[in-house]
């Protein structure tokens, strides 16, 4: 058995399983910001005993932690690097917190990472390779999965596509224009009030026509990261989750591919699909059960 955890920015997850795509038992919480990373490791310290209790398994039958965390980690050292949005983690040893704390040998990475190693072993990306994975949410974030394993360049991240400059947009970054919060900002420009990137996703569901250029545009940019992204990786499929990605076919997926098929280099065309993730909520936590898995086989 193993156990994941999912540390992010506003969501705690853990989750029971032997590493097959399935969660044995799971326990969620919310995470207090303003409790800082102390809050959080108190939460995970009371969250485990009552994760195995509900599970009736003991705690000798955990075999390894792994971790898929909401910011850098550090692979040599298994320290978190950093937080985005949590004070308390700078340069924090959080494998070695938890195995002197539940006496387990622990693994952490990237959350993105972790979803992408979970979607390329267990979901969309099954029998395919290499996979790359892109969560396009609050932030977006990349993985690479080859030969089922992540790769990590040195050792502190890389695919981090959400950090690309498009081309094809006025300057910025794709998190800027394509991101949850990026669609916030933009919409809240354009239309003259404050709106958070779910509510412009909403105008433009129903058919407003400022927030379907300013989504037009997000697309845009994404199918230019996607189409460099092709041309220096050429994966075999690509796989979109996140909160934005849930706009669906005709004004998400669509649009994108059609960006690709237009504007991607010809001698590519045809050799990458692009697809929508599979494991849902979930996936974060499949991905730190996976890291935990491998951890176990070195």
């Amino acid at each position: 058995m193993k156990l994941g955890i999912e540390i992010g920015g506003t969501k705690l997850q853990l989750g029971l399983g032997h590493g097959d795509g399935s969660l044995v038992q799971q326990w969620r919480g919310r995470v207090v910001a303003a409790d800082g990373a102390a809050g959080i490791l108190a939460q995970i310290e009371r969250a485990v005993p009552e994760l195995l209790r509900v599970a009736n398994i003991g705690a000798a039958d955990v075999h390894a932690i792994g971790v898929g965390f909401g910011g850098p980690t550090d692979d040599a050292t298994q320290f978190v690097v950093k937080s985005h949005h949590i004070h308390g983690w700078d340069d924090f040893p959080l494998a070695r917190w938890l195995t002197n704390t539940f006496h387990r040998p622990a693994i952490i990475g990237n959350d993105a990472d972790a979803a992408g190693l979970a979607e390329a072993l267990h979901g969309a990306g099954r029998g395919k390779n290499p996979v790359f994975y892109i969560t396009v949410g609050t932030g977006i974030g990349g993985g690479l999965i080859v030969d089922g394993r992540i790769y990590r360049g040195v050792g502190r991240g890389a695919a981090e596509i959400g950090h690309v400059r498009p081309a094809n947009m006025r300057g910025g970054i794709l998190e800027e224009y394509a991101s949850g919060t990026g669609l916030g900002v933009r919409g809240s420009t354009a239309l003259g009030r404050t709106l958070r990137g779910v509510e412009v996703a909403e105008l433009a569901l129903q058919g407003d026509a400022v927030a379907l250029r300013i989504l037009s545009e997000a697309t845009e940019a994404l199918g230019e990261a996607i189409c460099t992204l092709i041309k220096l990786l050429c994966p075999a499929r690509i796989i979109i989750g996140g909160g934005v990605s849930l706009l669906g076919e005709e004004l998400f997926f669509a649009p994108i591919r059609r960006y690709v098929g237009d504007h991607g280099m010809q001698a590519l065309s045809g050799l990458t699909d692009i697809v929508a993730a599979a494991l849902g909520e979930d996936v974060v936590l499949h991905g730190a059960i996976a890291l935990a898995q491998q951890l176990c086989k070195i």
